[in-house]
């Protein structure tokens, strides 16, 4: 196996090394990449989910076989990061730091109290990477697991901990079990407004819920409404409503149509996610891309 590393990502030097290329590793290829890259069989995606790319590949596939593959490349990063916003939430971080700014100082218990997880029960709502990697990261927290995933036959190897399982039409079942929400599934036609006002309003008034896989898998207006009325306890989202949004009066962007920004019990994170060269490095090549690339001569 030989590996081409461009010297850079402009797209004229990518261009030239496409006809060489049998598989290619990135996030958005061009057309005109895609009609270069003559050999091309196999397209890695290394970040998390690919819906971005499937319009592109079904036009390019008309008239060739190229296999568009997830590959999972940040799931740990991912995973990382929904672990530090339920962190965040439990702890009240976020209000914490804000008050030390404004010269508040040891405002007492009655004031935003952090929330242990010790002892809470945790539902994982999807078992792919990312929350395979929430849950080996948690499992350390003396928390009992709860998971929910579409289809059980996947093969997903030893598990952290024992978890109680759900398939999908058991999701409220799922929501009555848990008090800490933490949703990782694509986007889906399935999965779009998966959760609404019954599914939050079964979280519960304790509840805390981490939403990293796409915002339109939980109902903004009613994910509004539950935290404003104090249904669930708390949220911290990385994913959004609205990806171009328009500035208001004062210039600011919001991604999203309700004032989510005024509440005290939400955490706002601009769907972060590692930079290219942290997933690409030499050991998340050979941990995550690798197996990828030893599907195709194996028929894998």
């Amino acid at each position: 196996m030989k590996l081409i590393y461009p010297p850079d990502t402009d797209e004229e030097t990518l261009l030239e090394y496409a006809p060489e290329a049998d598989i290619i590793i990135g996030w958005r290829p061009t057309e005109r990449l895609l009609e270069k890259a003559v050999n091309l069989a196999m397209f890695i995606n290394p970040g998390a989910g690919a819906q971005h790319l499937i319009e592109l590949f079904r036009k390019h596939n008309r008239n060739r076989n190229v296999i568009l593959i997830n590959g999972h490349g940040n799931a740990y990063f991912t995973a990382q990061h929904a672990v530090a916003l339920l962190l965040a939430l439990a702890g009240k971080v976020i209000p914490h730091h804000n008050w030390m700014i404004d010269g508040h100082w040891r405002r007492g218990d009655d004031f935003s109290s952090s929330i242990p997880i010790r002892g809470r029960k945790i539902g994982l709502l999807g078992y792919g990477a990312v929350n395979q990697n929430v849950h080996r990261m948690l499992s350390g927290f003396d928390v009992d697991f709860a998971v929910l995933r579409r289809d059980w036959n996947k093969e997903t190897g030893k598990v952290p901990t024992a978890i109680a399982k759900y398939d999908s039409a058991q999701l409220h079942q799922f929501l009555k079990a848990v008090d800490i929400l933490i949703v990782a599934v694509p986007h889906t036609s399935k999965t779009i407004g998966m959760i609404g006002k019954e599914e939050l309003n079964l979280l519960g008034a304790d509840g805390l819920l981490v939403n990293i896989a796409r915002g339109s898998v939980i109902d903004e207006n009613s994910l509004y409404i539950a935290l404003y009325e104090r249904r669930i306890a708390g949220a911290a989202i990385d994913v959004w409503y609205e990806y171009r949004p328009e500035p208001d009066g004062k210039g600011r962007k919001y991604p999203f149509h309700y004032p989510f920004h005024t509440l005290d019990n939400f955490i706002l994170s601009p769907h972060g996610r590692p930079r290219p060269s942290a997933i690409l490095n030499a050991g998340a090549r050979s941990s995550i891309i690798y197996p990828d690339l030893h599907r195709m001569p194996t028929g894998l």
